[in-house]
């Protein structure tokens, strides 16, 4: 009877535990499922709002929401992992509040820089060309995760693995899977899973 009692606090207070790091926000411009064990985001969701603003992001950087361990500044320093925007910057750079609501940690995931500036980048525009043709785009990103020890930042956050991409607009599907390692010089069309 011990053990069983034993096993059932330990079933109890994992899955308690899990559940209370498992958060799920939603903002004026983005919903986001965040892990704080891995301090990286799980997956966002966003509609673009704004495909051709030119606000400026001078002077703009993330910063940490209150009430959720995330990542910080340190987990980006001195490596090759840029603070990748799940939400775009440019899909909300038409007034500088909605703007300046992309520059969170919330939405920001360790991303290799060779995808980041390169594939990934080329993509974001493709959503945005989208939005001009289309009346409502809809994206949702799956960051995926290895829970390796290799995998983990001796700063305390978990580097992806990789990202799906679901764009939905007016009824069509596009659906994109990259790997989080340098792709640079590869086109984004590549990545198309269906």
């Amino acid at each position: 009877m011990k053990k069983l009692l034993l096993l059932v606090v330990c079933v109890f207070f994992t899955h308690t535990t899990f559940s209370q790091e498992i958060k799920s926000i939603y903002t004026d411009i983005f919903e986001v499922i965040y892990s704080e064990i891995y301090q990286q985001p799980l997956q966002v969701m966003y509609n673009v709002e704004c495909p051709t603003g030119d606000v400026s992001r001078r002077g703009m950087d993330f910063k940490k929401y209150e009430g959720v361990i995330t990542s910080d500044n340190e987990d980006y320093k001195d490596n090759i992992w840029d603070k990748g925007h799940i939400a775009p910057a440019a899909d909300f750079n038409c007034d500088e509040e909605k703007l300046r609501g992309t520059f969170s940690y919330l939405n920001c995931a360790l991303q290799h820089q060779g995808l980041n500036r390169g594939p990934w980048k080329e993509l974001e525009r493709f959503e945005r060309d989208l939005s001009k043709v289309y009346a409502f785009v809809n994206v949702t990103v799956t960051i995926h995760f290895e829970d390796k020890p290799e995998n983990w930042l001796p700063t305390g956050a978990l580097v992806p693995i990789g990202f799906t991409k679901i764009i939905w607009c007016d009824g069509e599907k596009f659906s994109f899977y990259f790997p989080n390692r340098d792709v640079s010089g590869q086109d984004w069309s590549l990545f198309k899973i269906d």
